[in-house]
């Protein structure tokens, strides 16, 4: 599972949306083959860091689930993926969370 956290995000409210992103994920696809598996395999996750550019980019991506922070507005956070056995290029790019 990747978990995308925009990088203008308060590191605070960046830690609380990572949590929920993972389990809003999980609660989208725990019916899937793919989430069984994850479940049953490493349970991987990384949680990255991205810019405005690369957050709207992600957004057109399959399987994911957008999170959005009331106390900054309704703005949107995070982007959780359905774990998957082979992801698109970008995601061999983005930055690890730190």
């Amino acid at each position: 599972m990747y978990i995308l956290i925009r990088e203008s995000v308060p590191t605070g409210l960046a830690i609380v949306a990572a949590a929920h992103a993972s389990l809003a994920c999980y609660l989208r696809f725990k019916d899937s083959p793919e989430v069984t598996t994850w479940l049953e395999g490493q349970f991987f996750k990384a949680v990255c860091t991205v810019n405005d550019r690369e957050f709207a980019r992600a957004k057109e991506f399959a399987d994911h689930v957008v999170l959005t922070e009331s106390a900054l507005g309704g703005e949107e956070v995070a982007i959780a993926f359905k774990p998957r056995e082979a992801w698109p290029k970008p995601f061999r790019f983005y930055r690890l969370y730190r």
